[in-house]
């Protein structure tokens, strides 16, 4: 028996409308009236966007014709009147003394430690006339290529140095460093620095009074090994006041005292 004819989905007023794919089936399949629902949603949706732009557009042009149909208001003036010039005598300008910018922009070497009369200079300080430019500095780091390029950085403007000798009990150098500090905090981050590698396993440390920040480290083991020097016992000092960084190293044939490290660390900073 043949197949009844396929009824047609043409209606009576209308083209022919093409079969639709078949719903998915399961867990995804969404239900008919649900799938009819979310088509009438989108096409209310496409007219209420319409509507709202029309909206905004005649709210635009409504705007620009009552702003045109209004009187111009005048605008304030610019400038304005003279201010009274002070009267009196201009105060005195601070003296080298007062002026903490005025001392560190000079000689920076002035600003160092005298050598203590029964000191002996180290050889190294003679070829060094006292400063220490950037690459002899990065060459004091286990890695100078990198503490170069840090020190580019971080705005490493100059350096002074000094140092001395107790023989037989211990040798002393001090370092200002200086930072131009246009950009970055070159002194607090050689500071942060200083005190970070100092503070290792087994060494004490104090604040420096009146510096802030400013700390003392000393090591309770000496170090050893291949060139190990006469003095292996270490102190450190790292502070630091406005863009200057102060590193002070004590090296002693027997543990450094405290009262020897602050000493030196405050007398330092009291000339800054």
């Amino acid at each position: 028996m043949p197949a009844p004819e396929a009824e047609s989905r043409e209606p009576a007023d209308g083209p022919v409308v093409p079969d639709e794919p078949a719903p998915p089936t399961g867990d995804s399949a969404v239900p008919a009236e649900e799938a009819g629902r979310h088509r009438r949603r989108g096409r209310t949706a496409l007219l209420i966007t319409a509507a709202a732009a029309l909206g905004l557009v005649a709210g635009a042009c409504t705007g620009v014709l009552v702003q045109v149909g209004r009187e111009p208001v005048e605008l304030p003036p610019l400038s304005q009147a003279a201010l009274a010039r002070g009267t009196g005598k201009a105060p005195k300008p601070l003296s080298a003394d007062q002026d903490r910018q005025v001392r560190t922009e000079g000689d920076l070497r002035d600003l160092l430690l005298k050598k203590p009369r029964e000191a002996e200079e180290v050889d190294w300080l003679e070829s060094s006339d006292g400063w220490m430019d950037l690459v002899g500095y990065a060459g004091t780091f286990k890695n100078p290529q990198r503490a170069f390029e840090h020190l580019l950085r971080s705005e490493f403007r100059r350096a002074a140095v000094t140092g001395w000798e107790v023989e037989g009990a211990y040798s002393v150098e001090i370092r200002l460093l200086q930072y131009r500090q246009e950009e970055v905090r070159g002194a607090a981050g050689a500071n942060v620095s200083g005190q970070h590698f100092a503070g290792g396993e087994g060494a004490d440390d104090w604040t420096i009074p009146g510096t802030g920040d400013g700390r003392v480290f000393i090591d309770d083991q000496p170090r050893s090994g291949p060139g190990a020097s006469p003095y292996p016992y270490t102190a450190q000092a790292h502070a630091r006041r406005g863009d200057i960084a102060v590193e002070i190293w004590v090296n002693g044939a027997k543990r450094i005292e405290k009262k020897t490290i602050m000493s030196l660390a405050e007398r330092q900073m009291e000339r800054l």
